[in-house]
């Protein structure tokens, strides 16, 4: 995202808050629940050490008023059940990440108790790190506000982004690392193929040059 035109004769410092202002810190995210035995899934890769916060909610556009109950579970890329609710039309989940991997939330339909005869839509506000912090709070608590605060503001965000470039750095050299290992195995591969195939063909000939000897054919 770029702007442009708007900011001229503004200083850097309230051109970056302006920005901040528009930056979307959570993700907004529409499922389509099958009626009878769907699930569905939403997957988000997140290292350790951070903070998450998600709502959702049952949006029947048919029966509005008739809102049906879903179940939820949240687990961990180790397997770990962070999450698990049954039969509720909306709820939230928070938690701080102890493992760095893919976490893994589902939503289905109990059509046993609840049958239903059209998919439902749900919706997910999913905030991870720095969008999940409480900047409220943090007013409150520290007393601070306006250009002060939103520059407490950017700072994390600069901090969250510093963190994802290492993060992403070090995520490139284990699979630099990886790769590099591979290919040595390969040429190693290579290597011992290649001289089993020349033993296979020295032996080859000595048989045949000794069976022609024998047979006195050369």
């Amino acid at each position: 995202m770029s702007i442009r035109g708007g900011i001229v004769g503004f200083s850097p410092v309230l051109a970056a808050v302006l920005f901040l202002l528009t930056v979307d810190h959570g993700e907004a995210i529409w499922l389509t629940i099958p009626p009878t035995g769907g699930t569905k899934c939403v997957s988000e890769e997140i290292q350790s050490n951070v903070v998450v916060l998600a709502d959702y909610y049952v949006v029947d556009e048919h029966s509005p008023e008739n809102t049906p109950a879903i179940s939820s579970k949240v687990t961990s890329p180790y397997g770990n059940n962070l999450h698990h609710q049954d039969n509720v039309t909306h709820g939230q989940f928070a938690f701080t990440t102890q493992e760095t991997g893919n976490y893994l939330a589902c939503f289905w339909v109990d059509s046993t108790h609840h049958p239903q005869a059209n998919p439902l839509t749900l919706g997910i506000d999913w905030k991870i790190g720095i969008a999940a912090k409480d900047w409220d709070s943090v007013a409150k608590k520290e007393k601070i506000e306006g250009v002060e605060l939103q520059l407490r503001r950017l700072d994390g965000l600069v901090q969250s982004i510093r963190e994802n470039i290492n993060y992403i750095k070090d995520r490139e050299a284990e699979m630099r690392e990886v790769s590099e290992r591979t290919n040595s195995r390969v040429a190693w591969f290579s290597i011992m193929s290649l001289g089993v195939c020349l033993c296979v063909a020295g032996s080859q000939i000595l048989y045949l040059k000794r069976y022609f000897h024998k047979k006195k054919l050369i």
